[in-house]
């Protein structure tokens, strides 16, 4: 699918780009059985259908954004993908296999990255981890030195081999658990918030790492995450989840236009000004003051909008100090798109 896409909301999902599916789901349902206690003898049964008809395909080598809030279905979507649970309704294909019913065939082609939970063994250095899944992935020698080489290298992770994995901070562990994803050469790739816990450059290094691996290799990526820097940077096609259906399917830019979402620029001035007013010529559309704190001032604009002419605007016309922009947070990019539904 291509990044101007506009896309569409509902359950049905899009058509993947270059044709057939890699990942396909089709009408993917999971219903939990849930009880509570309803008196003091007694407890209820009631279902929670935490997935709810989702339909859509993925085609190899895409790289696919997979949002929403938490508990919107994004989790269980991704353990029924890699046979971790079983659908309750719907047919599931991944590589044209049945995730849970071919388990262990399917583990030797996918790698997954689960946000707060590591693959890694807790007491041992992330050097013997690595060797523990060279064993058990039965990775050729060759193969398995260079990708742990590759990995090390872009991943920075050479100071921190001989670290116990419960000495790392959650920032080092994550490098750690997506070079462990990959060590065997895995064709989709599951990331659960891969860029938690890391500082400004790490991040970078993370998201320069998986455009490569997607660019040199293939690797088909499903990535959830509530950083939309990481959708925009790494993924043209985006899909929402909210309440276990899907709400949208399309491009980042369809998105934002869909919830009518705002970006905020933080403008700090070398002194008290009034709120920060440019000529509707510079301003783009849409932008407006928010708040102003003393030196400290917050402009929105549309999310689908470029921050460029206004940043060259503001420090052309104004005493700036600082400046950052603030991403929409995707909760209320939803919560907005509801409100427009008919």
């Amino acid at each position: 699918m291509d990044g101007d896409d506009q896309g569409t909301g509902g359950g049905g999902g899009g058509q993947s780009a270059g044709g057939g599916g890699f990942i396909t789901l089709d009408g993917v349902e999971k219903v939990f059985q849930v009880r509570r206690r309803a008196g003091l003898l007694r407890r209820e049964r009631r279902e929670v259908r935490a997935v709810d008809g989702i339909s859509f395909e993925v085609a190899r080598g895409e790289m696919v954004g997979y949002i929403g809030p938490n508990g919107a279905g994004k989790s269980t979507t991704i353990k029924m993908l890699t046979g971790i649970l079983t659908p309750s309704g719907g047919r599931l294909r991944v590589a044209g296999i049945d995730p849970s019913r071919e388990r262990t065939r399917l583990a030797h082609r996918i790698g997954v990255v689960f946000g707060q939970r590591t693959t890694l063994w807790w007491d041992l250095p992330l050097r013997d981890s690595y060797r523990l899944m060279h064993r058990m992935y039965r990775i050729p020698d060759r193969r398995y030195r260079e990708n742990l080489d590759r990995c090390v290298e872009l991943l920075d992770l050479g100071e921190l081999l001989e670290v116990p994995v419960r000495q790392l901070s959650l920032g080092q562990r994550m490098r750690g658990d997506i070079a462990a994803a990959l060590l065997h050469d895995p064709e989709v790739l599951y990331l659960d918030e891969p860029t938690i816990g890391l500082d400004v450059i790490s991040k970078a290094k993370v998201r320069q790492f998986l455009k490569e691996l997607n660019a040199e290799r293939g690797t088909t990526v499903l990535l959830t995450t509530h950083d939309l820097t990481d959708i925009e940077q790494l993924c043209r096609r985006v899909m929402v989840i909210d309440h276990g259906r899907l709400m949208y399917d399309g491009s980042l830019a369809g998105l934002h236009e869909a919830g009518e979402s705002e970006r905020m620029l933080v403008v700090d001035l070398e002194r008290e000004l009034p709120p920060i007013s440019l000529a509707p010529e510079g301003a783009g559309p849409g932008l407006r003051a928010v708040k102003v704190e003393g030196v400290r001032q917050w402009l929105a604009f549309p999310a689908s909008a470029s921050a460029a002419p206004l940043v060259a605007r503001i420090a052309a016309e104004y005493p700036l100090m600082d400046l950052s922009v603030r991403e929409p947070d995707i909760e209320a990019v939803i919560a907005r798109m509801y409100e427009a539904a008919p």
